[in-house]
């Protein structure tokens, strides 16, 4: 379902980067942000590893408690991946990075609900190993609204994952939907960039 040109530049990077693990996951018919958002086709993750060696997590100000997650962004339509990527970082994060491996290429599929005008959809999230070399952390961008970030080891990947899967199903306008559903789909990219960092360890 993505464009071919889309899928020469995931060979590309495939090549300069690593082949990505690629997940198919089909999700509930309920839509929520960035899945509603019409600016963008899918999102970057950014899996940037510290100088520590610890990968950069962050909250939100208005994600419910202890719900951290790895940094993602959106890719405008016509938006080159690596550049989106490099581009969310200074924005997210204000650090400079390398770009060391292509990790995971999920593809979300949301089967049209019985009632909806439209036919199904799909979002894509491509995360990349980052490992910093300069800069000073720190939000760039305010509209972000980043409460805090947290450094994790690469083993307690599965936890984060496992705190969003078991969000509350309260609706929030701030994301145009349930946290649990959010969630879920959140958790899915932890999953496959713990698989593909632990494969390779």
């Amino acid at each position: 379902m993505l464009d071919p040109t889309i899928e020469r530049e995931i060979a590309e990077l495939g090549q300069r980067y690593g082949s990505p693990l690629r997940r198919p996951i089909t999700l509930d018919d309920r839509l929520f942000d960035p899945l509603g958002k019409s600016d963008r086709y899918g999102e970057v993750c950014m899996v940037l590893r510290r100088r520590s060696g610890l990968l950069l997590t962050a909250r939100k100000t208005y994600y419910p408690p202890d719900a951290y997650r790895l940094l993602t962004g959106g890719i405008h339509h016509g938006e080159p991946i690596l550049e989106a990527l490099l581009r969310e970082t200074e924005e997210e994060t204000g650090l400079h990075v390398e770009v060391r491996r292509f990790l995971a290429a999920i593809t979300y599929y949301v089967p049209p609900h019985p009632e909806a005008q439209s036919g199904p959809i799909s979002f894509h999230t491509f995360a990349f190993l980052l490992d910093e070399v300069g800069g000073t952390l720190g939000c760039v961008d305010p509209d972000e609204r980043v409460a805090d970030f947290r450094e994790v080891a690469v083993a307690e990947l599965p936890r984060l994952a496992q705190r969003l899967e078991q969000l509350r199903p309260q609706f929030d306008p701030e994301i145009n939907g349930r946290w649990s559903d959010w969630g879920r789909f959140r958790a899915a990219i932890h999953h496959a960039v713990h698989e593909a960092l632990t494969q390779s360890s």
